[in-house]
């Protein structure tokens, strides 16, 4: 359609069409230097707006890493094949809940912790987000968080003090990611400052960490058991930690978020986390804290 049909077909005046598509609040391209606008893509853009985005075929993950919800993630789109899009980008705990804030993901997966602590510390992450009083914490499964090393050096750096010479060589996380934070509260209980870490790299998710370990770029580094056996690493673990994902309220019922929960409790997404190693599903589905 061209403006003035696009005009007509929303019952809007010329002028606020060329606004909204000059802002890019709305599905348009411009060709031989006039507007044209997708009639398919602008009702699925009304469809969206006015249900905020319930009937939208679509699912944006972002927030912290784990190789089962890539694993799902990945099933789930094969699955739906061209019914759907299902996309999980990993950004970190912080970043995904800032992109969840602004409206850009549908929803956030975060670790913030220990597990036996995540009922107070994510619901306190998440107050400090204005949009959060549309929120709602749904528990996913836990998972064991440690220290990835090669097999070779799994004895020496069974004791903190060997992990932390000043020859070890680090790869950590970037900040605001939850493996970040928790390689930071397991420095200070060795009474160790994150400044004076022997650092080669940052990497920006749990296999970029096990992969530099791997290939002998870096002798250590936060992660997870699962992220560790897939590169053939060895683990030791610190603690179970909460993996929980963050879903506005009017995202939630939406079929692609309880067709991801379906699918993790199902018998071939159980048998998957078996096969990665270090899962607990037995709380998945629960509804953890919601604003209200």
């Amino acid at each position: 359609m061209n403006v003035r049909q696009l005009a007509e077909y929303l019952h809007l005046n010329e002028k606020k069409v060329y606004a909204l598509a000059a802002e890019g609040g709305i599905p348009a391209t411009k060709a031989t230097g006039k507007w044209l606008f997708p009639r398919a893509l602008v009702d699925r853009w009304l469809l969206d707006t006015a249900h905020g985005g319930l009937m939208a075929d679509r699912l944006i993950i972002s927030g912290s890493d784990d190789p089962l919800l890539q694993a799902t993630a990945n099933r789930l789109t094969q699955r739906l094949k061209t019914q759907a899009v299902f996309s999980y980008t990993v950004t970190g705990t912080k970043l995904g809940l800032e992109l969840l804030a602004q409206g850009s993901s549908d929803a956030c997966a975060i670790h913030w912790g220990r597990a036996e602590e995540s009922g107070v510390r994510h619901p306190a992450l998440l107050q400090q987000y204005s949009a959060s009083k549309d929120w709602l914490l749904v528990h996913l499964f836990k998972r064991q968080q440690g220290l990835i090393v090669r097999h070779v050096d799994y004895e020496r750096y069974q004791d903190p003090k060997e992990a932390l010479l000043f020859q070890t060589r680090w790869v950590i996380r970037q900040e605001g990611a939850g493996s970040q934070r928790f390689l930071g509260e397991w420095l200070a209980k060795q009474g160790y400052p994150m400044g004076q870490l022997s650092q080669t790299q940052v990497a920006f998710s749990e296999r970029e960490v096990a992969s530099l370990i791997a290939k002998g770029e870096a002798d250590i580094g936060p992660g997870t058991y699962s992220a560790a056996k897939e590169f053939g690493l060895d683990f030791i673990e610190v603690c179970e930690e909460s993996f929980d994902l963050v879903i506005p309220r009017k995202v939630y019922f939406r079929r692609l978020v309880q067709q991801l929960f379906e699918y993790v409790q199902s018998p071939e997404g159980i048998a998957l986390a078996q096969r990665l190693e270090g899962y607990n599903l037995s709380q998945c589905g629960k509804l953890i804290w919601c604003a209200e």
